[in-house]
């Protein structure tokens, strides 16, 4: 049985140029002090027509605009829901285009001092339901292809992914169910991560009103234990 709390302020800062050209930054700060190390999730980035172009923990387009299927619980309970990402260092820089119901992505990291990390993403969205496709390639875990799709029906919100790379021998997917009723919102998820595993879990949210929200989740991964977690969940 463990307690937690944890206070994350983060600062955005926005400016225009004569010219019509959008800037900003953004930078967050979190109780613990951990997280990070070279930016703690910091950015900076220049926008305009000819797209936006951000820097700092940023430079994978595949989390950008892929993402993951729906978590559960107040703290994540260890992300179970997730299929990662291949590794980078934490600075690079992102390049994003939109046009219409289409986005593209581009993206240039590090791994190390001498191996580069590259990647790249469009996604396809209208308000009925999505789909992104995601390419990774750092030089010393080799390659990774990412599928996600989504859509709406009634209260309800489907996601599928499935990963398929060089760093697992098969073919990775999850899957996520949430259902919006009354101010609450219920989710499961499903995730078959090949040789790690498999794990499930069910949560839910009800809304309080004000910004805050009781959040709580059950999540168990194969071949371990059963992990729940309940709280209250504050936005300012």
């Amino acid at each position: 049985v463990q307690f937690t709390s944890r206070v994350r302020v983060q600062f955005d800062m926005t400016g225009e140029t004569d010219g019509g050209l959008t800037f900003g930054a953004s930078v967050r700060a979190d109780q613990s002090g951990q997280g990070n190390t070279n930016n703690d999730d910091s950015t900076v980035y220049l926008s305009g027509a000819f797209g936006k172009i951000t820097m700092g923990d940023t430079g994978n387009a595949s989390d950008a605009i892929v993402g993951q299927v729906s978590g559960v619980g107040l703290t994540g309970l260890g992300d179970l829901n997730e299929i990662g990402f291949l590794n980078k260092d934490v600075t690079g820089v992102l390049y994003e285009y939109s046009a219409g119901a289409l986005t593209f992505g581009l993206g240039v990291g590090q791994v190390n001092a001498t191996e580069d990390f590259i990647s790249a993403a469009v996604k396809y969205s209208t308000d009925a339901f999505a789909v992104a496709l995601g390419y990774e390639d750092n030089n010393n875990q080799g390659t990774q292809l990412s599928l996600l799709g989504s859509g709406s029906v009634g209260g309800a919100t489907i996601k599928a992914k499935i990963v398929d790379g060089d760093t697992t021998p098969g073919m990775q997917y999850a899957l996520s169910v949430d259902y919006a009723i009354s101010g609450a919102n219920v989710t499961a998820f499903y995730a078959d991560k090949d040789t790690n595993g498999t794990a499930y879990g069910l949560g839910a949210s009800y809304d309080l009103g004000g910004g805050a929200s009781v959040v709580g989740g059950i999540a168990r991964a194969e071949d371990d234990d059963t992990m729940f977690d309940l709280g209250v969940a504050m936005k300012f």
